[in-house]
């Protein structure tokens, strides 16, 4: 199953993306063996419509066009919360069932869309905090990397 990260903005060079790299690197390198392929980061513009509700649509509607097929999960702080064993028996799930990919979607500046969190199969919260971006792809990257150990059963994740 291929796994992808879809995000409105795009991250500069700098630490921050030199971190989402070091752990998507290692969960492709963990995730291999577990038909766990792909980790790709699909980057696309913030609208520069002018209200929110319209740079809301016209981001949802780039990002429904481009997605691959399969399950699409929405990280929103309004979404579920799962602790990390919970998140990868989820994934095993999804893998086992046949599903091609999973693509985990990444508003901009405003959120995503709430019909496109709402059509989502599954809308993920991290924390009912707000976070940028940047941080989020880290935390998400971090825990696709943290799935790949415990479905491997590789000591990094302690429970």
């Amino acid at each position: 199953m291929r796994v992808a990260i879809a995000a409105i903005g795009r991250m500069k060079q700098g630490p921050e993306r030199e971190l989402v790299a070091r752990y998507l690197d290692r969960a492709k390198a963990s995730g291999r063996p577990l038909a766990l392929t792909g980790f790709d980061i699909l980057e696309f513009a913030e609208s520069r419509a002018s209200s929110a509700d319209a740079r809301k649509d016209e981001e949802a509607r780039v990002l429904r066009a481009a997605l691959p097929e399969g399950i699409v999960v929405a990280l929103d702080e309004h979404g579920k919360s799962m602790p990390s064993a919970a998140f990868a028996t989820q994934l095993s799930r999804w893998r086992d069932d046949g599903r091609p990919a999973v693509s985990f979607v990444i508003g901009g500046a405003d959120g995503l869309d709430p019909a496109f969190a709402k059509a989502a199969d599954l809308t993920l919260s991290f924390s009912p905090l707000t976070w940028p971006h940047q941080l989020v792809r880290i935390m998400l990257a971090e825990q696709l990397y943290r799935t790949t150990t415990i479905l491997s059963g590789h000591p990094y994740h302690r429970e």
